[in-house]
């Protein structure tokens, strides 16, 4: 981890952004106080995949069915412990 000054950093700053992209994180200091961090921008190593899990969940028909009185009230309720008689 490098420190530099505010002076510097104008100065120098492509120089200071290539070693960045490098994977050196630079601490810019003003009266030798660190104030900033320059750090390389990782983006996402590669694009998201669609249907990973295809064929290995298994979704009900029914999975998007009314819910019972009692478990709608719930909800509702605010209830998330079942009730005495369900257990």
């Amino acid at each position: 981890m490098l420190t530099i000054n505010i002076h510097e950093a104008k100065t120098h700053l492509s120089r200071f952004i290539e070693k960045a992209a490098a994977g050196e994180e630079i601490i810019i200091a003003k009266a030798g106080k660190p104030i900033a961090k320059l750090v390389p921008l990782h983006s996402l190593s590669a694009p998201r995949s669609l249907g990973i899990f295809k064929g290995q969940l298994n979704v009900p028909e029914d999975f998007d069915a009314v819910l019972p009185e009692d478990v709608a009230m719930q909800f509702q309720s605010g209830a998330i412990e079942p009730s005495s008689e369900n257990r």
